[in-house]
């Protein structure tokens, strides 16, 4: 599903050149679980912007599903993320004044899909993450772990191929995160490709392959025989 071949980030401030990721390469299969992790500063969330099409690499090439995306322009990786990619992030990024139906509506509505269509989609979405009962509060009328479950059915409404989460239980404690986890389990037996970017070691032992990156650069790259749910 997605090759990365030598990925190179540099940042210029002023006079100075910042390297956040240095000739990464690698290569995720459609279904697998991944935890990107390290210190901070080691460039996984620039990583993870990378390969989500959020930001375009100094250098390198990035295949999506076969396809070279970094030399798109704009208006088709606004595309692919939106049909493509499903994001969950820490802050949750949630429209304080919509409701939770038209917050998992909007990835929809900038498809072009139809009213009734995007509510019967976003309804389905918020169901497999047990979140239909709250379909018409607004975000502050919600917990931090259901906030982040509104997240979820946001990413998973357009039916992604990818789901890229960055420090999904960052802003958790630590019962609600073990619940979103479960979630994400959930999700990787449904067969959903996951990128999950987290300096959580208990995070990162739920995926069944960590890569762990020190100043922008693999320091490892390890598969599990298996993995599960063991927090």
């Amino acid at each position: 599903m997605i090759q990365a071949i030598d990925i190179n980030k540099t940042y210029r401030v002023g006079k100075i050149e910042i390297a956040a990721v240095q000739g990464i390469s690698l290569k995720i299969k459609e279904g697998e679980f991944v935890s990107i992790t390290g210190p901070s500063g080691s460039g996984k969330s620039t990583l993870m912007h990378i390969i989500g099409c959020l930001d375009r690499p100094t250098s390198g090439k990035l295949f999506l599903d076969d396809m070279e995306v970094g030399e798109l322009k704009d208006n088709a990786l606004a595309e692919i993320r939106n049909k493509k990619i499903g994001f969950v992030f820490q802050q949750f990024n949630l429209l304080s004044r919509s409701t939770t139906l038209r917050n998992v509506e909007l990835p929809l509505t900038y498809a072009g899909v139809n009213r009734r269509e995007r509510a019967e989609r976003a309804r389905i979405a918020l169901e497999r993450v047990e979140m239909a009962h709250r379909l018409h509060h607004r975000p502050n009328e919600l917990s931090g772990g259901e906030r982040q479950r509104v997240a979820i059915a946001r990413a998973l409404v357009t039916n992604p191929s990818l789901i890229l989460a960055d420090e999904p239980t960052g802003n958790l404690d630590s019962k609600t995160g073990e619940g979103i986890l479960e979630l994400f389990q959930k999700l990787h037996q449904q067969k959903h490709t996951l990128i999950v970017v987290t300096h959580e070691r208990y995070v990162s032992e739920l995926a069944q392959r960590t890569v762990y990156l020190r100043d922008g650069l693999i320091e490892h790259d390890e598969r599990k025989k298996g993995s599960g749910l063991n927090i």
